[in-house]
């Protein structure tokens, strides 16, 4: 396996702290902490690598807040200039990572997503069903409290496999022992170096290096043909119904001697593929799919944050264009045209 060990001089360059700045204040240059920021940009980028480079740097307390977007979650984010820190890192690391990944590991990556998944679904379901012929089955699977319960200690030795640099794992240790600190300001006391923040590009970053482990596995010691994940929510396609229970179990084992993980007990089942499938916001059915509900609910609760100011048009004519790309998969054509027109009069209002 290759590592790699003369990474952090090019991780805080200030060529690769001012790319990460204008990643970080994309679509969001309206927002206050960002004009604040901007005022001395220079100053506060050049304070940013003087930290780096001293290893004095010190990440400030996440903040948490609760957000509906249908569903309800805790969501902590970090201050704007530790933001930047998070984008140089996942700048330098993401190409060393990606390569391991799986192909049918679609969150967070170049290319891949959510209409991605739903194509490589529809290409599977075709080849196990000999061209939607046959029956088949599909182990439907969502790992418990995912986020929450990652454990950090794994990580890092999962992480440091690759990554040989000293500095470049006291930057990771800086940014998950943050995420310890919030946890103790929760819980009062840390039982477990364990968890990462919704809402961190690192957290998703990292999500995907430690679930490869589990990609990994599945693909080359279970041998599943018919595999895609989603970050933390899995299919496997496969003619026998008995095969998945089996699979079912050693991914379970798997992740509970490795991982530190389990699989939510409600959410993950094998169920026929004639019944409907929940992935990736679709009900997907043999010859048609559903949009769920809560995905209408969440484009309209995106157009509520533009109304109120707190994402601007870029970013939401950014959001509505994947959106559309994405819900035109489901047999819904008349509702999407519908709520499409919708948005389009309350966005032309203001």
């Amino acid at each position: 396996m290759k590592s790699y060990k003369n990474l952090y001089e090019e991780t805080i360059s200030l060529k690769n702290l001012i790319l990460a700045w204008r990643k970080a204040r994309k679509g969001k240059t309206k927002k206050d902490y960002i004009i604040e920021f901007e005022k001395e940009t220079r100053k506060n980028i050049l304070r940013l690598h003087e930290e780096l480079k001293s290893q004095t740097y010190f990440p400030k307390p996440l903040v948490t807040f609760v957000l509906r977007d249908p569903k309800t979650r805790k969501i902590s984010k970090s201050d704007f200039r530790d933001r930047i820190v998070h984008h140089a890192l996942v700048r330098i690391l993401e190409p060393i990572f990606d390569k391991t990944f799986i192909y049918d590991n679609c969150a967070n990556r170049k290319g891949k997503g959510t209409v991605f998944s739903i194509k490589r679904f529809d290409k599977f379901q075709r080849k196990v069903t000999n061209n939607l012929t046959s029956s088949t089955y599909c182990l439907k699977a969502d790992i418990k409290h995912y986020f929450q319960e990652v454990d950090l200690n794994i990580l890092i030795q999962i992480i440091s496999r690759k990554i040989k640099d000293k500095k470049v794992l006291w930057l990771i240790n800086k940014i998950l022992d943050n995420t310890a600190r919030i946890r103790e300001r929760d819980t009062r006391i840390v039982k477990n170096f364990k968890g990462m923040p919704l809402g961190n590009l690192t957290s998703q970053f990292f999500a995907n290096i430690y679930l490869n482990e589990l990609d990994q596995f599945v693909k080359h010691k279970l041998k599943a043909k018919y595999y895609i994940r989603y970050v933390d929510d899995f299919i496997i396609l496969h003619k026998s119904k008995g095969q998945l229970k089996i699979w079912k179990s050693e991914i379970n084992s798997f992740l509970r001697d490795k991982l530190r993980l389990e699989l939510h007990s409600d959410k993950s089942k094998v169920i026929s593929l004639s019944k409907g499938i929940d992935f990736v916001g679709f009900r997907n059915f043999y010859h048609f799919k559903l949009l769920r509900k809560r995905n209408i609910r969440k484009i309209k609760y995106k157009v509520k944050l533009f109304n109120e100011r707190e994402i601007d048009y870029e970013k939401l004519f950014e959001i509505l264009q994947g959106w559309s790309a994405y819900a035109e998969w489901a047999n819904s054509h008349q509702l999407i045209d519908n709520l499409i027109k919708t948005l389009k009069l309350q966005t032309d209002k203001i």
